[in-house]
């Protein structure tokens, strides 16, 4: 054999040719014939051996199964990878279409904005009160089975979603969606961080960003057109159809994959499992600003009491559980603790940008709602554009660098809106847009990598789940913080009580704006930190 044959250059070829004759050996298709033949090495370092297709139909000898180039031993499971991104594109498209349909859902149920909220409220309240606990319990049943099952759930209950006759029908439906939802999320990056080698994780996670913010972009769209030329109900059944093709999808690979032995079923500590779901829907209900208009800020004070309660009570329970249902002792692992750190202050941040910009380039800038819808597209389109670079730099640099380079960026971002004065070229309040979606695209999958894929395989589903409850707390925080710092704010500079919030008063609403993004600065200097001091790069 020559030397030109034994070099790397011939690895893509064997790669191609055994893929083609792995499907056939899959098939049971028999092909005989002798060949001459060359060796080579899979890239798990197996040698196997492949003949050269010298007659129809020719042969292949193997000292390993050659479906080690084929299936899931090869360096990317490409049938796993694609489940995982359909079910991070479709949580992003099923969200968009749902929120931008429930003015005409309210009007047609014959119930008001009060009525719709708790529709919205109990999406959220299943969906990242849950989150967690399904993410461990996929470490434990199987992250395909779980996948496969949320795919599932959230079908049925879009169903039932379109067919409710009632609001109280439609909460009921949306309960059981955020259900489905929480099954979907928990396990959707620990999927796409096993189906690639080590080598490839950052680019996974960027794909799966990518992902989920085309489903952002497209989703409004979907449901205008159902809306306008169907029905609202539509926006719902157009679901069930994406919902089955992923149920059919996961089954297909969880039967393809060897699976591991899975623990048993009382090794499942359900006791820290109600208290996990108590304490993260008692937050939800304390910092969600709808959660507050449904109940009045009166409750607020018992769920204060009720959340450091359970709080008191899962941490004794689990540091004291033989098998507890959160190992603890994860948050130790500086890496993933500085990781959901970095997350949480990131998304407060973004999600307070959102939350408030809109007010000022309306009210202040007089800009349209056209012109600022038009703006907000852009966070989505530059966050598909910057993760897949971020995967790769993660892949290359580790995810430290691009995570900490994010986390810079939105600093820049946030120090645009401590300059805005009531007369600024819209300009200025755009770059602050467009520097913290380049934010978005950088951290997001760096910071995944580090917080999922460098995880131990058994905890990846708990972590997964982390990454989701964390963005979500993250959201509600970021809007309770900035609506309290803008209150407090205001009333500094004009006196007038923090009740009387308002862009009548343009001079004191932008100081209060200017303050509020400066101490989003000090806040994400923490972050800035955490990021750069987050920990070895690679799992030990």
């Amino acid at each position: 054999m020559s030397a030109k044959q034994r070099s790397p250059a011939y690895r893509p070829r064997c790669e191609l040719i055994g893929k083609i004759l792995g499907a056939f050996y899959l098939q049971r298709i028999s092909i005989r014939g002798l060949c001459h033949h060359f060796d080579t090495q899979n890239d798990l370092g197996q040698s196997f051996r492949v003949d050269l297709l010298c007659r129809p139909f020719g042969a292949i000898t193997q000292k390993f199964p050659i479906e080690n180039c084929f299936n899931v031993e090869s360096r990317i499971n490409y049938l796993l990878l694609a489940t995982a991104l359909l079910g991070t594109f479709f949580s992003g498209t099923a969200t968009r279409i749902v929120s931008i349909s429930m003015p005409t859902v309210a009007q047609s149920l014959g119930t008001d904005l009060l009525g719709v909220s708790w529709a919205l409220l109990s999406y959220q309240l299943s969906n990242i009160g849950l989150s967690v606990v399904f993410g461990r319990i996929s470490d434990l049943w199987g992250r395909e089975k779980m996948f496969a099952l949320g795919f599932f759930v959230f079908a049925l209950s879009s169903l039932l979603c379109g067919f409710s006759q009632t609001v109280l029908q439609l909460i009921g439906a949306r309960f059981v969606q955020g259900v489905g939802g929480a099954m979907l999320q928990s396990s959707s990056r620990a999927l796409a961080a096993e189906s690639v080698t080590e080598d490839l994780a950052g680019r996974a996670q960027g794909f799966m960003t990518t992902a989920h913010h085309v489903g952002f972009i497209l989703g409004p769209g979907i449901g205008g057109v159902m809306i306008d030329y169907y029905s609202w109900r539509w926006s719902f059944f157009l679901l069930v159809p994406v919902g089955i093709g992923g149920t059919v999808l996961a089954l297909m690979n969880w039967r393809r994959r060897p699976t591991e032995r899975p623990l048993h079923a009382g090794s499942i500590d359900y006791f820290g499992a109600a208290l996990l779901f108590a304490i993260t829907s008692i937050l939800v209900f304390i910092f969600d600003r709808r959660t507050q208009e449904i109940i009045g800020g009166s409750v607020k004070l018992f769920l204060t009491a009720g959340f450091l309660v359970s709080l008191a009570v899962f941490l004794i329970h689990e540091s004291r559980s033989q098998n507890p249902f959160v190992n603890l002792h994860l948050f130790k692992i500086r890496r993933f603790s500085f990781s959901v750190v970095s997350l949480l202050i990131i998304a407060m941040c973004y999600s307070l940008t959102g939350f408030l910009l809109p007010f000022y380039l309306q009210d202040i800038l007089h800009l349209s709602p056209t012109k600022v819808g038009l703006l907000f597209m852009v966070p989505s389109v530059l966050t598909v554009a910057f993760a897949p670079l971020s995967g790769y730099l993660s892949d290359r640099l580790g995810p430290r660098i691009p995570a900490t380079l994010g986390v810079s960026f939105m600093i820049v971002s946030l120090a645009f809106g401590g300059f805005l004065r009531v007369d600024s070229h819209w300009m200025m309040p755009a770059m602050l847009v467009i520097i913290g979606a380049v934010t978005n695209g950088i951290f997001n999958p760096a910071n995944s990598t580090a917080m999922i894929s460098m995880m131990p395989r058994e905890h990846r589903g708990f972590a997964s789940a982390m990454n989701h409850v964390t963005f979500g707390f993250g959201n509600v925080f970021g809007v309770a913080l900035g609506g309290l710092c803008m209150s407090l704010a205001f009333e500094h500079y004009t006196g007038v009580k923090a009740a009387s919030l308002t862009t009548k008063n343009p001079l004191g609403f932008v100081a209060a704006l200017n303050t509020t993004f400066l101490a989003a600065i000090v806040l994400t200097v923490i972050a800035l930190f955490t990021s750069a001091l987050r920990g070895a790069e690679k799992p030990s």
